[in-house]
């Protein structure tokens, strides 16, 4: 629980409830000290009230007529004085909390929290041994209350002000922390998606600070990595083209030429000899079917017409290929006269991308009808290839063949994607145009 919360609730968390801690410890030591404080300040007023008992008791043993002393001292005693006479028919003196006058404005619940102690200060009165009344000391403790809920709000608003002033201050420590690591963390994740362009801006403290240099260093190595990686996929790409090129002209110039030449033999030897019947005949589809699969073979291995008609052409002439080998497949396209500037290696990807897609979906879709686009749109290269097939599995989505071609992508930074929406494939690239042609030719 304490982990999943934000770091500014971990830092005030534990402020808050220590200030909080702080006041109610006020308040329990307030009420822990205020009652003996209260005590001890009355304690001279509850001696005098005994001396004046004394006094008064005195005088009236000596005097003749006691009782008129004792309306002569009670007139003489201000109402307002903590000191009065309390005759026996009035009953028990009130408590402390009772005589209160003027609270000045203190709360009742302060003044419930606050234990007031009893004075406990009567002294009888005696007239002819018989106890007429008691002299009581009832002091008004209003204003010591309300110096004590003055000092309670001292001390509340103190920690108020020490808890926005520290709160203020953690508030602008957590964001001089948060914000670079929030920035880290951004950058971390562009990192991870492939940006190593961006650096993480190098702030907050030393630590972090430390460790933005270091995530930039890393950024750094990893977009080196990424540009040796590129260029060694471009590499073994150009190899590879070599390499069907070479076969495609071996096919070309060897294979080619024998199987005229055995096709022309034949139909020499049929007319030389007459009629030889279903033997040449078998002969003569075998190398029908032979130099046809070596044409597809050619095609496959290295279609040498882009070159010659450009990459719109050959591929109009693919998908003109694709009608004749599927008629029950609708195929639609949508293709970018600009695509006949485009040079190798990008109109090679761009060919045999198109050429793989249409072939997994001649093979393995079982569609009905399917889409080509290629579009170029500003520096960027588009390519979708759709159908209304079943799709892929969920387990598997790239063959063997998108393999290969993710490769080819990857070497020239572009993107390739299968996605499944609305109950059609996508196969979707991306290829920026400037890189491609900027890009190194296979040697």
């Amino acid at each position: 629980m304490w982990q999943r919360l934000s770091f500014r609730t971990q830092l005030f968390l534990p402020l808050g409830l220590s200030f909080l801690a702080a006041l109610v410890m006020g308040g329990v030591l307030l009420q822990s000290f205020a009652t003996g404080q209260l005590a001890d300040e009355n304690e001279p007023g509850r001696r005098s009230t005994r001396t004046v008992a004394e006094a008064l008791n005195n005088s009236l043993k000596a005097s003749d007529d006691p009782r008129k002393i004792l309306d002569a001292f009670v007139h003489s005693l201000d109402s307002s004085s903590d000191i009065q006479f309390r005759s026996v028919e009035a009953g028990p003196a009130p408590s402390p909390k009772d005589s209160l006058r003027d609270l000045h404005g203190v709360p009742h619940w302060f003044v419930d929290l606050i234990a007031i102690p009893e004075m406990d200060a009567a002294s009888p009165v005696i007239i002819d041994g018989r106890r007429v009344g008691d002299i009581v000391f009832m002091p008004d403790l209003s204003a010591d209350l309300f110096e004590k809920w003055i000092g309670f709000l001292a001390l509340t608003s103190l920690i108020a002000v020490l808890m926005m002033l520290t709160g203020t201050i953690a508030y602008l420590f957590a964001g001089s922390v948060l914000r670079p690591l929030q920035d880290l963390g951004a950058g971390l994740t562009r990192i991870r998606r492939g940006d190593y362009a961006t650096p993480i801006p190098v702030a907050g403290p030393q630590e972090i600070r430390q460790s933005c240099e270091e995530a930039n260093a890393l950024a750094m190595t990893l977009a080196q990595l990424s540009q040796d990686n590129r260029d060694l996929l471009h590499r073994l790409v150009s190899l590879q083209d070599d390499e069907r090129r070479d076969l495609a002209r071996e096919l070309h110039d060897e294979l080619g030429p024998l199987l005229f030449g055995i096709r022309a033999s034949t139909i020499a030897l049929s007319e030389a000899s007459g009629n030889l019947g279903n033997p040449a005949q078998e002969v003569m589809r075998s190398v029908e079917a032979l130099q046809q699969t070596n044409r597809r073979i050619l095609d496959r291995l290295r279609p040498l017409y882009i070159e010659e008609l450009g990459l719109k052409t050959s591929v109009q002439t693919l998908l003109q290929n694709f009608r004749r080998q599927a008629p029950h497949i609708s195929l639609t396209a949508t293709i970018d006269p600009g695509l006949n500037e485009i040079d190798r290696p990008l109109a090679q990807t761009v060919y045999r991308l198109i050429q793989e897609a249409l072939t997994n979906v001649l093979r393995h879709a079982g569609a009905n009808n399917a889409h080509v686009l290629a579009t170029i749109a500003g520096e960027v290269l588009t390519i979708e290839i759709s159908d209304d097939g079943g799709g892929f599995p969920a387990d598997n989505v790239f063959g063997r063949g998108l393999t290969g071609m993710h490769e080819r992508v990857r070497a020239l930074s572009g993107s390739l994607s299968l996605l499944r929406a609305d109950e059609r494939t996508y196969v979707r690239c991306r290829l920026p145009v400037e890189t491609a042609r900027d890009a190194p030719a296979a040697g």
